[in-house]
């Protein structure tokens, strides 16, 4: 199980003050929208294998992804499409409204809506959620079968009667130091990567609601990356139940 701990909410507003169109700390932003109930479909490759089989070659995951997924996608119809995209290449428009979803992750009620668990050391062996947030985190959201596979595990994990969406954010930010009089200095002290993932309902235009559910991954914790640790976020939705099984 995934044990819980404290957020320092100072870290969190740092974070959301590069979530800005002047400030825009993101380079990337995926995902997909679901679109039918996950329990009626009937997917040829399960999930949980599928990660089990994590430290295959590329190759080998690009052939499960023609030989599995086209036929769980395209037969079931849960997924009804994927995007995957540069975010500097959206128009303003478009980066303002992806923005304000990400940004409500890090910038909810910090220790209510927004916990923070540690990783057991089982939760990161091979074939574990942590190892495929790791894989995302390294290839900064750059490698399509690695997050068809991340959708899959949602397809199969999560039943909706309503469509959503599934948004994916990858994104740095060069820490600056302290003084010892706490103010800026010019120097970096490290270059923070990060996932937000935010879970919106979608009417039938796509248009995304408020985010119900996300995470923010590595944790930001004493203004430094922890990847031992991943802040989760509930409003309502149950899916990151479901995923990390809290």
């Amino acid at each position: 199980m995934l044990q819980q701990g404290k957020i320092n909410r100072e870290d969190m507003l740092e974070l959301t003050r590069r979530m800005t169109l002047s400030r825009n700390c993101f380079s990337r932003i995926a995902g997909a929208y679901f679109t039918r109930k996950a329990q009626e479909a009937e997917p040829t490759a399960n999930a949980d294998w599928m990660l089990s089989g994590m430290h295959a070659s590329l190759s080998e995951m690009e052939q499960e992804r023609t030989l599995s997924l086209a036929k769980s996608y395209d037969e079931d119809g849960y997924i009804d499409g994927t995007f995957n995209r540069h975010f500097k290449k959206l128009t303003a428009a478009e980066q303002k409204s992806n923005l304000e979803i990400a940004k409500a992750i890090p910038f909810s009620r910090t220790n209510e809506q927004l916990r923070e668990y540690r990783f057991d050391p089982a939760e990161k062996k091979s074939g574990t959620v942590w190892q495929m947030l790791m894989a995302l985190l390294d290839c900064g959201l750059k490698n399509d079968a690695l997050l068809d596979v991340l959708y899959e595990l949602v397809g199969e994990r999560y039943h909706s009667s309503e469509p959503f969406a599934f948004y994916l954010f990858y994104g740095s930010y060069d820490v600056p130091l302290h003084g010892s009089d706490r103010e800026w200095q010019g120097e970096s002290e490290e270059v923070y990567s990060f996932l937000v993932c935010a879970v919106c309902r979608v009417d039938q235009d796509y248009n995304p609601g408020k985010p119900e559910s996300g995470f923010l991954f590595p944790a930001f914790k004493n203004r430094s990356g922890d990847c031992d640790r991943i802040e989760i976020f509930r409003d309502g939705g149950d899916l990151l139940e479901k995923i990390f099984a809290l």
